[in-house]
């Protein structure tokens, strides 16, 4: 009896293991949410949906497969090989066969290599592709979103989601799927061979095969918490450094330094902590799964080594030396594989962790998209009408109640009142960045919801107060990628709206370099930039939200003459609070808490004494004729 004492004191130990970490699985079953399990997809359901992407390339999919059938013939093959020279070793040596056997080893040895540079090669050319076919659907999502949808998402989330997260999931189609298919082969294979050459040592390895599972599925559960950890903070770093590189300037004018370092080190601090649970829940299960592998060849090496030496037989089948040796390579490449699933698994979890966030993006229906009959809308003369329209960006807070007006093709309307009165609100909803509750918008009498949304705003040009210029030139920034325009075309327009003397001044004039937001130009030559941009593209209604607002003297006489001008090309409607932008406009609308409470011509509403008059008073000096020029 005693010699079944190490046998017994080895099963005693893992049993103890085990019983630890089944206790541990039943104290987090029923804390799932409590300890950041939660999940809003399944990872079926997550694997279901990515199986799309990998539909295109099921062909270079399945040669990969059967190349791997002969990548992993040398880890099924090569134990038996080596058992064979092993008896031929210790018997009568015939140098003839020891040689026929190492070139059969040799060959499977270089097939092998051969077949898996063949299959990395496969797999990352495939993978590429699949990773930028992702991330093009991903970000012509995000740009069919809408604007209080791209205003609820910070823009450093949007940036992880198609960089860090889109590349977890590219590991998982070029490294992970393959090799939790390759490994599961080997596990098959292995086992397949171990049956054949001794069916009852193959049943003492798979004696250990319920701990391995055991403790896989607790580790999953784990590594799902600190995976996601992980994926949070990495999200928050990135959110706050985009914010807050963008926001150096006010953070170093208000001496915000330290304030700011100490916000990002407690984030830091967070990704750090969870990047070392990570570690240590991996730092836990792979040596856990080594003591299995470490366990059986100490009984392999026991019950092998007593058959060998007492020439014991094992429940009736006899233990050779030869039997012993491939045994112990054969559980090593089981184990092997094994371990290698729990790293994968870690890879599977973090890809898996960030589909779902990738597709929480995807999920998000545009609150403004077109109809299933939308139009495309023709040539328009650029009348505006407003019929009762009422608009909220939170329900039942209404920002716009019962408005109604109409704006005349080529006419210049002007729309004024203090902030929040629903001004900029009434720009952005002709454009269809929101859409209204109630009540309808007409375009040359077409309700702009039954228009395709691009069509519409292919009619529509839009000037903001705050200009946007990308990194580029100046060309690139006026023509945004249209093609078929000349440069002799680009100067007229530049000539058109004044944008001319300072772009001529320039060493490389059309060519000259934009930097990140256009911050080496001034406000007021980002904004005649943002007016030749505009008026190269034809639009039949110009729309200005504030276009002279925050810009110097000089440029403002310069942006009047051009808006002058512009006048003359179709409807424009414009929003200000200079008064002295809007005076010869056709028509004035005076907005108070989202109504037009005055209408008419800049010299109408001055008879009527109304709050339009007391704006003029703010705004005139009694001892001149002219308006301020701040």
């Amino acid at each position: 009896m005693y010699e079944w004492y190490p046998l017994i004191l080895v099963g005693a130990i893992i049993g103890l293991f085990s019983l630890v970490f089944y206790i541990a699985y039943l104290t987090i079953r029923n804390q799932k949410e409590s300890i950041g399990f939660e999940r809003s997809m399944k990872d079926a359901e997550i694997i279901k949906r990515l199986l799309k992407y990998i539909k295109p390339h099921i062909f270079s999919l399945l040669t990969v497969l059967v190349v791997m059938l002969f990548s992993i013939a040398y880890d099924i093959l090569s134990p038996m090989i080596i058992g064979q020279i092993e008896k031929i070793i210790k018997n009568d040596f015939p140098m003839r066969s020891l040689l026929t056997l190492v070139a059969v080893y040799a060959s499977i040895l270089i097939v092998s290599l051969i077949c898996t540079y063949i299959q990395a090669i496969l797999l990352q050319k495939v993978g590429q592709k699949i990773l930028s076919k992702l991330r093009e659907d991903l970000f012509i999502h995000i740009e069919s979103l809408s604007q209080a949808q791209l205003n609820e998402i910070p823009v450093g989330k949007l940036v992880t989601r198609v960089t860090n997260d889109t590349n977890a999931i590219s590991m998982m189609f070029t490294n992970v799927l393959v090799n939790l298919v390759k490994n599961s082969f080997v596990i098959i294979g292995v086992l397949a061979a171990m049956m054949a050459l001794n069916y009852l040592l193959t049943l003492m390895v798979l004696c250990f095969v319920p701990f391995i599972v055991l403790f896989t599925v607790v580790f999953r559960k784990f590594s799902r918490k600190a995976y996601r950890k992980v994926k949070d903070g990495t999200t928050d770093i990135n959110t706050f450094l985009s914010e807050n590189l963008s926001g150096m300037k006010i953070i170093q004018i208000f001496n915000r330094e330290k304030e700011k370092k100490a916000e990002f080190d407690k984030k830091n601090l967070a990704l750090g902590k969870a990047k070392r649970e990570q570690i240590f829940v991996f730092g836990i299960f792979r040596p856990l799964v080594y003591m299995l592998y470490i366990s059986s060849v100490l009984c392999l090496l026991y019950l092998g080594g007593r058959g060998y030496i007492k020439d014991f037989r094992f429940l009736g089948q006899v233990i050779d030396s030869g039997t012993v040796v491939a045994f112990y390579m054969y559980i090593s490449k089981f184990f092997n594989p094994i371990q290698s699933l729990a790293e994968q698994f870690n890879w599977l979890q973090s890809a898996l962790a960030s589909a779902e966030k990738i597709f929480t993006i995807f999920d998000l229906i545009p609150t403004v998209q077109d109809a299933p009959d939308a139009i495309e809308l023709p040539e328009i003369k650029g009348d505006i009408e407003f019929k009762h329209v009422w608009f909220s960006y939170i329900p039942n807070e209404w920002v716009l109640k019962d408005v109604s007006f109409k704006v005349k093709a080529g006419q210049m309307a002007a729309f004024v009142g203090s902030t929040g009165s629903g001004k900029t609100t009434i720009l952005s909803l002709i454009c269809r960045n929101y859409d209204i509750q109630k009540g309808e918008i007409l375009i040359d009498g077409i309700d702009i919801r039954t228009v395709r949304i691009a069509s519409l705003r292919g009619r529509l040009g839009q000037m903001l107060q705050d200009v946007f210029l990308f990194s580029g030139t100046i060309r690139s920034n006026i023509l945004l990628r249209k093609e078929g325009i000349s440069d002799d075309e680009i100067m007229e327009a530049c000539r058109y709206v004044n944008a001319h003397h300072f772009i001529e001044k320039l060493p490389y004039g059309l060519d000259e370099e934009v930097r990140e937001r256009g911050n080496n130009f001034s406000a007021g030559q980002r904004q005649l930039l943002s007016f030749a941009r505009t008026i190269i593209h034809h639009p039949a209604v110009m729309i200005l939200d504030e276009a002279t607002a925050n810009i110097d003297t000089e440029t403002e006489v310069l942006i009047q003459e051009s808006l002058e001008r512009m006048a003359s090309i179709g409807t424009m409607l414009i929003v200000a609070h200079r008064l002295s932008t809007i005076q010869h406009a056709d028509c004035i609308f005076m907005l108070s808490h989202g109504k037009i409470i005055e209408q008419g011509t800049h010299e109408e509403l001055l008879m009527k004494k109304g709050r339009y008059y007391e704006l003029y008073k703010l705004q005139y000096s009694k001892n001149d004729t002219k308006f301020y020029k701040v």
